[in-house]
């Protein structure tokens, strides 16, 4: 009884302490009267910051203890210990606490806002940690990093852009090609599974996001084949959610956010 008590105890630390593991849950003002929750995984021996943007609604509900009300199947979030690992400090959003209950990000991904919010989260990332300042989108959250990258220059705004599984076509709002991309004066890293079977995100279509991301000082694609493919097309464990192959696509990430000069 008494080992079992003991690793019962164990385990309520493990639940109750999220800096057991090394990562905490942070609360920043942004707006008026509106505040930012975060989680933050710090790396072992950091060269660079991501900011981790989730798909879907985006209300993630991130509790005191770290753990998460919804999404935590979602690919970046389920991959975030993997992007400290290569040497990256990890940033997840929450939507903000004035979105906080349904349709939380929906309609709200590409205003001044939401730019807002995420200017302090740079702003406080830049001031806790030296080196670059990434967005990283995936599905629904590569309007959000697009969007933002469009609204916020210099060190205010990040530093590149990471749009994975990213939204191309879409019917209740603006697809990501459909933005002002040619305000965008920062690296872009587009990252597509070729059998996303999304109906927003055809991989056919990737070629055209391309040719409107030319101007920039540094843009690259990786496509990646395989993998399991379970569930809704357009849900996180599916191909559009890089579904077993999530330590190979964070890596190649890594390594190409960590090649770009700054």
């Amino acid at each position: 009884m008494k080992a079992v008590r003991n690793i019962l105890l164990a385990w309520l630390w493990l639940t109750l302490c999220p800096a057991a593991f090394g990562q905490t849950v942070v609360d920043i003002p942004t707006r008026p009267e509106v505040s930012q929750r975060l989680l933050v995984i710090p790396a072992a021996s950091p060269r660079a910051t991501v900011i981790l943007l989730a798909g879907g609604h985006g209300g993630l509900g991130i509790f005191a203890n770290g753990s998460f009300r919804w999404g935590e199947g979602n690919f970046l979030i389920r991959s975030r210990q993997m992007f400290a690992e290569q040497g990256l400090n990890v940033v997840i959003v929450d939507a903000p606490s004035d979105r906080q209950n349904a349709p939380y990000l929906a309609g709200f991904r590409q205003t001044a806002e939401h730019a807002a919010d995420i200017k302090a989260v740079i702003a406080w990332a830049r001031v806790q940690y030296p080196g670059p300042v990434w967005l990283v989108g995936t599905s629904r959250g590569t309007q959000s990093a697009a969007f933002i990258g469009t609204q916020l220059q210099g060190t205010d705004g990040p530093d590149g852009l990471v749009l994975t599984a990213t939204i191309l076509s879409d019917n209740k709002g603006r697809a990501v090609p459909a933005m002002a991309l040619d305000k965008l004066r920062i690296p872009v890293l587009l990252v597509h599974h070729e059998q996303d079977g999304c109906s927003h995100c055809a991989y056919a279509d990737i070629p055209g996001l391309q040719e409107k991301l030319r101007h920039l000082p540094r843009t690259g694609l990786l496509s990646f084949q395989g993998g399991a493919n379970r569930g809704d097309p357009c849900e996180a464990y599916a191909h559009h959610g890089f579904n077993g192959l999530e330590k190979e696509v964070v890596a190649q990430i890594a390594t190409w956010i960590l090649s770009t000069e700054n």
